[in-house]
């Protein structure tokens, strides 16, 4: 039965690739072959043995595959000469004997299962983080349901702020920036006009222009009897007796100053007027007095009335419950409305020292240091950066002059205030 010429072809082929093939032997010793030359006469005589040593070398080595399909001799003609496809075998699988090599295994070592020993153990699984929502009482009434895990987000939080309280807001806070001996009706005063003085403004340029306030407002300061105890120059009579200009130096440095000028001296003409030098105590008196806001307001009854009416709520307090997950809110105003619908009431005046202070050492509003907050890790925060850590610090110090004038001496005071500011940040095995 004759085959096809492109399966004789074919087989050819998967012989010379398969790697367990080896060429049929000849049933024809080469003695024999010779004999059928043209002019064969019989003196010439051909060793057998040559072409099992051909037939020895070409299974000296194992061809690859590759080398296979890429040496395979082309077909000339229909005729070929014997022993031209063994030579060139031959050749090919020597050729490639010579350029194999053997794969190298990467031996490990010692330090890589050490590292593998100090691996970080896994984070905690993500928690639920459902915001706050309304939903409608068997009374008919809309009550607001407070978001999930919120209860230990905020303890948590609480522990580490007052573990480490080393933010602006902590010492130098619009409620603490009061003259301490000054009689109450004063201290309340102090507070309003801090307030006053804090929009856009930093803790730390507050508290100096405070302190400006306090022993700067008038030119002569009268010592006591006692010659011992000083008074804040801070009061209502002395502010109606600035002059505008001087209170304008003194404040310089706040942001908004000339606005804020005008504004303090129309409330000490207002409180002189209708409140007897005292300040309003309800918020809708407040918030009626020139650059008083609903923020302002509401701080300024729990820090100067100890009545919690309502939650100041700053940029900080509106950004990190946002990204907390709490609630969803473009104002703050419209997050102050949610938090008080479900945040219990011991909590509203803590709440925006503890967020304010957040806000300015680790939650930063560019940056964010969550390698340092106590919710990472811990599944909680909606907006934790994970792998972050900062890598430089630098400190900024900041000099405030000021003078105390005495019996016949003029005393110059320098504080030097350390504000942390973060220089870089770096993604670390994320």
């Amino acid at each position: 039965m004759r085959t096809s010429k492109i399966s004789q072809e074919t087989t050819r082929i998967f012989n010379a690739l398969s790697p367990n093939a080896r060429a049929g032997r000849t049933t024809r010793s080469a003695s024999r072959i010779a004999s059928f030359a043209l002019g064969y006469d019989g003196s010439v005589h051909v060793k057998a043995e040559a072409d099992e040593d051909e037939e020895e070398g070409s299974h000296s080595g194992t061809p690859d595959i590759e080398d296979g399909l890429s040496n395979t001799p082309a077909r000339s003609s229909r005729k070929r000469k014997y022993g031209s496809m063994i030579e060139s075998t031959v050749k090919t699988e020597h050729e490639t004997a010579w350029k194999a090599s053997p794969r190298k295994i990467k031996k490990e070592t010692q330090e890589e299962e050490d590292d593998e020993a100090d691996a970080p153990v896994g984070r905690a699984k993500a928690k639920p983080k459902i915001p706050a929502r309304k939903r409608t009482a068997a009374s008919g009434e809309i009550e607001i349901e407070p978001p999930s895990n919120w209860a230990e987000m905020y303890d948590t939080i609480k522990a580490m702020r007052k573990r480490n309280p080393t933010a602006p807001v902590d010492t130098m806070g619009c409620e603490d920036l009061f003259w301490h001996s000054a009689p109450p009706r004063e201290k309340r005063y102090h507070t309003l006009t801090a307030l006053m003085l804090s929009s856009q403004t930093k803790d730390t340029v507050t508290a100096a222009a405070m302190q400006r306030l306090h022993t700067e407002l008038v030119p002569q300061r009268q010592p006591d009897d006692d010659g011992k105890t000083q008074q804040s120059t801070l009061t209502v009579d002395n502010m109606l007796a600035c002059d505008p200009k001087h209170l304008d130096e003194l404040i310089g440095k706040v942001g908004f100053h000339n606005n804020k000028t005008k504004f303090i001296k129309k409330v000490a003409q207002i409180l002189k007027d209708e409140y007897d030098g005292d300040i309003p105590d309800t918020i809708e008196k407040l918030v009626k007095l020139p650059g008083v806001g609903p923020k302002m307001a509401y701080l300024c009854m729990s820090a100067a009335w100890g009545i919690d009416e309502g939650i100041g709520v700053d940029v900080h307090v509106h950004r990190i419950t946002n990204l907390w997950g709490w609630h969803k809110t473009k104002t703050p105003e419209e997050t102050r409305a949610w938090l008080e619908g479900w945040l219990p009431r011991d909590r509203w005046h803590e709440i925006n020292k503890m967020l304010v202070g957040l806000g300015q050492t680790v939650c930063l509003p560019v940056g964010r240091r969550c390698g340092e907050c106590d919710l990472a890790g811990t599944g909680l925060c909606k907006a934790e950066i994970r792998g972050w850590k900062a890598t430089e610090r630098r400190v900024k110090k900041e000099k405030t002059e000021l003078k105390i004038e005495g019996d016949h001496e003029v005393v110059k005071k320098k504080e030097e205030v350390d504000q942390v500011i973060k220089l870089e940040e770096e993604l670390v095995g994320s």
